[in-house]
């Protein structure tokens, strides 16, 4: 199945960000789901409301609403990526509760597809991150909700996590390949560097300031950092088919393009049974935006 997708976003999510690894695979539902909830309680869904989730990915947000406005409202899927607009389709028909769903191909800056003030909710999860323009993403939100309609955003703050300390690399000690590791950091900025700048050049409060230009009034934003040591075992093989976002290389790919294959092999020494023990560090920071368009 996954050869066949036709683009990186899908590539990404329907199996890059695990590597293969059913074991990743549900430690990283578990933890989508507690954001997944988070998500939709700011919303305050009602029932019979009609609900957008821009990047709505492989569905997760916008399945989870289809729940919360039965039984006769409504959730719209939209994404850029028609292969993830065609899988959510299938299982929503699958699910049979495709008459309570539309699907458009977008992107967060570009709803035109969507009415002014013709829904209640807007929802994102990890999406303004890759938007360049974010404060035209943030005006289409506004334009298209209902007076009194609300947003509810979850978006990784990069800038408060990158770069790693030195001494880590994904979370695992790399000092005693520490030459080797800073050439694997630099190819990696080197090959995701067309993509950077969205995820990194801006800040919670950046997000706060774009959400009350857009004319969001109340507006709130919880902002949340966790530094901790976790236990995720995993195989090697999976670790490098994955990657860190969409826009990245495999780590394996990264590896190969910096270093030697007698480099490789002293890297993976090192990296290798840290991997498949699973103890690594790991740093989170993530904002929270919830308002909403006033009613007047």
């Amino acid at each position: 199945m996954h050869e066949e997708l036709t683009d990186r976003w899908a590539r990404w999510l329907l199996g890059g960000r695990e590597g293969g690894d059913r074991q990743v695979s549900e430690w990283a539902l578990s933890g989508l789901r507690g954001m997944r909830d988070a998500v939709l309680e700011r919303a305050a869904i009602q029932p019979d409301d009609v609900v957008l989730d821009v990047g709505a990915g492989d569905g997760l947000i916008a399945f989870g609403a289809l729940e919360r406005v039965a039984p006769g409202g409504r959730v719209i899927f939209g994404d850029v990526s028609r292969t993830l607009l065609d899988h959510c389709r299938q299982a929503a028909v699958e699910l049979g509760v495709s008459h309570r769903c539309g699907f458009l191909e977008c992107s967060a800056e570009d709803l035109r597809g969507i009415r002014d003030g013709s829904v209640d909710v807007v929802t994102t999860r990890s999406v303004l991150i890759y938007v360049a323009d974010k404060e035209r993403a943030l005006s289409e939100f506004y334009r298209v909700l209902k007076p009194g309609g609300r947003i509810s955003l979850w978006e990784p703050i990069n800038r408060l996590m990158f770069p790693e300390a030195r001494g880590l690399w994904n979370g695992y000690d790399v000092r005693d390949v520490q030459d080797l590791a800073d050439r694997v950091v630099a190819a990696a900025v080197a090959d995701g560097r067309p993509g950077l700048e969205p995820m990194v050049g801006f800040d919670d409060r950046d997000l706060f300031d774009m959400a009350r230009k857009a004319g969001f009034m109340p507006a709130h934003l919880n902002l949340r950092r966790d530094l901790e040591t976790r236990r995720e075992p995993r195989s090697w093989e999976g670790f490098l088919r994955s990657a860190p976002n969409p826009l990245a290389p495999t780590f394996g790919e990264v590896i190969d393009r910096a270093l030697t294959e007698g480099e490789r092999k002293r890297f993976a020494a090192c990296l290798r049974p840290q991997v498949e023990e699973g103890l690594r560090v790991v740093a989170m920071a993530y904002a929270q935006v919830w308002g909403e368009k006033p009613d007047r």
